[in-house]
C-alpha cells in the first residue's frame, strides 16, 4: 500500500484537542490520556503496527542487535514517541516552553545564506523536523527564508493549525504531488534570494503513476527499499549545495544535524542514473546512522520496504 492511502482521518482534530488538555491539565493529565489514544491507535491500525515492528527488526539485525528489539512493547513505544512529538510540534510553535536544543554543522550553510546563497536541504520523517526553524534564529541579523515541500493536504492542515498558534513563526509550504517545471521555477526563485529549501527523502511521489519511474531502490537496513529521486534531480536544476538535515531528541535536548552531501549534485546524460544512485547513497548512509542513533524517532508508519509499481 501507498503511503499516501493510509487514512489519517481525525488527526488534526485529535491532535488539538490533545494539546488543550496540555494548557488547561498540564503534562500529566495530557500524557496519560496520550497513552490511552495511542493504545488505542496501535490496537486499530494493524498496517501501521506491522510496518513499525518491520523496521525495528530490521534496524535491530543491521545494527548487531544494538537497538531495541522488536517486541510488541517496543512496537508501542515507538507510537508513543510519535504521540509526543505531535505535543513539541505545537508548544513550539505556541511559545509555551522554549525546547533546548543544539545544532551540529549550521556554519557552513549559514555562511552560504549571509552570501546569499541558497540550499537545498533533504531531511527526513525522523524526529521534529519544525526544529528546522530553529535555524532561522541562529543568526538574527540574517534574514533566512525557509520554505518545506509537504506532499499531503494532511500536513498542510497539520501545519496550517500550528500557524494559527503563531501567524510569526510561519514558514513558507509548498504542497506538491511531484515536482513539475512551474514547482522547480518557483522554488529556483527562493534559492536564487539565498533562501533554504526542505524536501523529504523518504517517502516515494504521491501520483502513483509517477512512482515506479521515479523511484530508486537501494539497500537500507539490510533490504532493498525505494527512494524518490526527485530531491537530487531538483538539486541539479536548481545547481546550489546539498545538505542533510536530521533533528532528534536526545534526552532533554533536540538535536540539529547538517551534513554536507554535494557542494552541487550533477547528472550528465550518460551516467544520470549512476550519478543519482551515488548521491542517494549518500542519503540512505546518513539516514541510517540517524536510525541507529535514534532509533524510536524514524515514523514512517506504512511498509516502506514495498516496492512502488505502475497500476
Amino acid at each position: 500500500m501507498h503511503w499516501a492511502k493510509i487514512s489519517e482521518a481525525g488527526f488534526v482534530g485529535g491532535t488539538r484537542f490533545l494539546f488543550r488538555v496540555y494548557r488547561v491539565l498540564g503534562a500529566r493529565p495530557f500524557r496519560l490520556l496520550l497513552f490511552f489514544v495511542i493504545l488505542w491507535f496501535f490496537a486499530t491500525r494493524p498496517l501501521a503496527r506491522r510496518a513499525s515492528r518491520e523496521y525495528l527488526r530490521r534496524l535491530y539485525a543491521s545494527s548487531g542487535k544494538t537497538t531495541p528489539a522488536p517486541t510488541r512493547r517496543n512496537s508501542f513505544r515507538h507510537f508513543l514517541c510519535f504521540g509526543e512529538t505531535l505535543l513539541e510540534k505545537m508548544l513550539a510553535y505556541d511559545n509555551s516552553f522554549e525546547i533546548p536544543y543544539r545544532i551540529e554543522g549550521e556554519a557552513p550553510v549559514l555562511d552560504l545564506i549571509a552570501k546569499k546563497r541558497g540550499v537545498l536541504l533533504i531531511t527526513a520523517h525522523l524526529g521534529n523536523l519544525e526544529l528546522c526553524r530553529c535555524l532561522t534564529r541562529v543568526r538574527p541579523h540574517i534574514d533566512i527564508k525557509l520554505t518545506v515541500l509537504v506532499y499531503t493536504r494532511h500536513a498542510r492542515r497539520f501545519n496550517q493549525m500550528l500557524d494559527l498558534l503563531n501567524p510569526a513563526m510561519a514558514f513558507e509550504l509548498i504542497q506538491v504531488d511531484r515536482i513539475d517545471f512551474t514547482a522547480a521555477m518557483r522554488l529556483s526563485e527562493r534559492i536564487a534570494a539565498g533562501g533554504m529549501v526542505v524536501i523529504a527523502g523518504d517517502r516515494v511521489p504521491v501520483d502513483l503513476r509517477a512512482a515506479a519511474a521515479a523511484t530508486l531502490v537501494l539497500p537500507f537496513l539490510g533490504a532493498p527499499a525505494p527512494f524518490p529521486i526527485g530531491p537530487y534531480v531538483l538539486a541539479a536544476a536548481l545547481g546550489c549545495p546539498v545538505f542533510t538535515l536530521f533533528s532528534a531528541r536526545r534526552g532533554d535536548t533536540f538535536l540539529v544535524t547538517l551534513r554536507p552531501l554535494a557542494e552541487r549534485i550533477l547528472l550528465p546524460r550518460r551516467d544520470r542514473q549512476a550519478a543519482i544512485r551515488s548521491y542517494a547513497q549518500g542519503y540512505v548512509a546518513a539516514l541510517t546512522e540517524e536510525c541507529q542513533k535514534n532509533p524510536l524517532q524514524w515514523f514512517n508508519f506504512f511498509p516502506f520496504w514495498q516496492q512502488p509499481s505502475t497500476p
